[in-house]
Order: C-alpha cells, then sequence, then structure tokens
C-alpha cells in the first residue's frame, strides 16, 4: 500500500495525507458498481423474456420433444385448429368457457368500476378513505389468498342457503364470474381515476350551470372525455379474466373448465408442443389487449 505525504505551499495549512492505494479501490468499486448498475435491467429482462422466447420458439420445434430441435414447422398450430380430433374438442370448449367468463366479468366489473370512480373522485361521503383502500386490497395481497377467502365465502353462502331453503348451490360460472369481477373491479377503478384525475371539472361544472342535470352531465360531458380510460380499464379486466388460474380454480365447478385449467391439466401429464403453441396464442392475445389498452390511454391523454 503507497502512502504519500502531502505538504502544501502554504504554512497555515496543516499535512494532508493520501493513501492512494485506498484511491484505486474506491475508484474499482466505483467502476463495478457502474457496471452493475447497468447491466441489472439487462439481467432482468433476461430471466424475465428468456423463458418465454423458448416457449415461442418451441412452439415452431418440428420434434415432439421439447429438448430435441427437430426443424421449423408449423403443424402444432395446424393441429390446434383441426376440429375433428377429440383434442381440439376439448380444448375449444374450454375456450368458449374462458370467453363467456371473461365477457360477463369484464362487463359487470367494468360498470361497477365506473360508477365507483366517480363517486370516489367527484363524491363526498362517509368511509370514502376505509373504500378507497379496500379497493386497492385484490391488487396487492397475493392471489392465492384471495383464491381461497372465495372458496371459503362460497361455502359459507352455499351451507347458508342450504340450511334456509333446503336447496343446495354449486361451484360454476357464476361462482367465477364473481370472483373474476372481485379482482378487476379493482383495476378498472384505478385506470378508470386516472382518466378523472387529468379531467378539468369546470368542464362539468360549466355543463350544469347552462341547465344540464346530473344524468345530462355525465352522458354529454364526463362519459366522452373519460371514454378512453373505461376502455382501457374493460381491456385489462378482460386479459387478466382471460390468464386467470387460481382464482378460477378455486371457483369452478364441473362443466367450467377454461383454458388455463384446461393447459394445466395438460402440463400434468406431459409438455407436449401442442401447450407450447396455445400459450404461445394466448401470449400474443394478451400482449395485443395489454397493447391496445395502452394506445388508447396514451391517446386519451393527449386529447
Amino acid at each position: 500500500m503507497t502512502q504519500q505525504t502531502f505538504t502544501p505551499a502554504h504554512p497555515a495549512l496543516s499535512e494532508i495525507d493520501i493513501n492512494y492505494g485506498q484511491i484505486r479501490r474506491d475508484m474499482l468499486v466505483r467502476r463495478i458498481g457502474k457496471i452493475l448498475f447497468y447491466a441489472n435491467p439487462l439481467f432482468s429482462y433476461f430471466f424475465l423474456w428468456a423463458p418465454i422466447v423458448v416457449l415461442v420458439v418451441l412452439s415452431f420445434n418440428k420434434s415432439d420433444t421439447v429438448s430435441v430441435w427437430g426443424g421449423f414447422t408449423t403443424n402444432w398450430y395446424a393441429r390446434i385448429f383441426d376440429g375433428t380430433s377429440q383434442f381440439t374438442v376439448q380444448m375449444f370448449a374450454a375456450l368458449r368457457n374462458t370467453l363467456f367468463i371473461a365477457v360477463c366479468s369484464t362487463l359487470i366489473s367494468t360498470i361497477i368500476g365506473t360508477m365507483v370512480s366517480i363517486a370516489l373522485e367527484r363524491g363526498v361521503f362517509p368511509g370514502k378513505k376505509i373504500v378507497d383502500a379496500v379497493l386497492y386490497l385484490p391488487v396487492v395481497i397475493p392471489e392465492i389468498t384471495q383464491a381461497v377467502s372465495l372458496a371459503v365465502f362460497f361455502k359459507f353462502l352455499f351451507d347458508t342457503i342450504e340450511g334456509i331453503s333446503g336447496q343446495r348451490a354449486t361451484l360454476g360460472f357464476g361462482t367465477i364470474i364473481i370472483g373474476h369481477v372481485v379482482f378487476s373491479v379493482s383495476f378498472v377503478v384505478i385506470t378508470i381515476r386516472g382518466r378523472l384525475a387529468d379531467m378539468n371539472p369546470r368542464y362539468e361544472e360549466a355543463a350544469r350551470d347552462l341547465g344540464a342535470n346530473e344524468w345530462q352531465t355525465f352522458w354529454r360531458v364526463t362519459f366522452p372525455l373519460i371514454l378512453p380510460g373505461i376502455i382501457s380499464g374493460a381491456l385489462l379486466a378482460f386479459t387478466l379474466s382471460l390468464d386467470d388460474y387460481i382464482v378460477t380454480f378455486f371457483t369452478n365447478g364441473v362443466g367450467t373448465n377454461t383454458l388455463p385449467i384446461f393447459v394445466y391439466g395438460l402440463l400434468r401429464q406431459r409438455v407436449s408442443p401442442e401447450i407450447n403453441a396455445i400459450s404461445t396464442i394466448l401470449l400474443v392475445a394478451s400482449m395485443v389487449l395489454v397493447g391496445i389498452s395502452l394506445y388508447i390511454q396514451g391517446r386519451g391523454a393527449n386529447r
């Protein structure tokens, strides 16, 4: 370790000890930290996207073994859309269930989310902060916790109904839709409230000053201005419902098999190329819907 003493020209200044070895070590640590600072996002994106890229590539693998590359082919996609095989019949039945649940839950969550957003952003009522905090719970709590709580709630509800009426209710499309609405409403509210926060409330005040009532003000002023946020929230809710597995698994019944559950059932047997193809299609569909949602939000914000 090299240590030198620096004697200043001015006699009033004291001697300064300069440790050049320590300085070199500090500079080396700074250079390493700078490299890690730029490399960290690269590693993060690599671990995030590498499995997805491998999945997409293997969906075009001619070999039915994932560990062997047999050449490029699109036969697995053609087999998926072959309506004669039993595999395709079951897959499209699961897809119809998935789309039905996604459409119903999206409509309900969008309507409820729009009303709640306007009430929280424009209204003043007791317990507003509590409602606002509760709406963010589905976003922050683990999905497995939410799924288990829904299963317990439906068990308690069905036992109560059976004790009162003697009729036994069962899990099915209704319980899945309710479960999807529970977590979708929060995302819809967050999206629409962001749009309402950017909107000038003077437009609504001007409409009321000109004689419009609350209903007319909403449909002629508020609704057109927040429509991009409503569409974005609906697309986001549809995407979340389309891809959901955990909540659906805990709330589904007989004959309500969805596409994510169907794919997981295939994975329990073996990782077939059809699974890679189906997953790739779901991935592309989800990315397109999210991209449209972001585009609409950006376009609405620019306006």
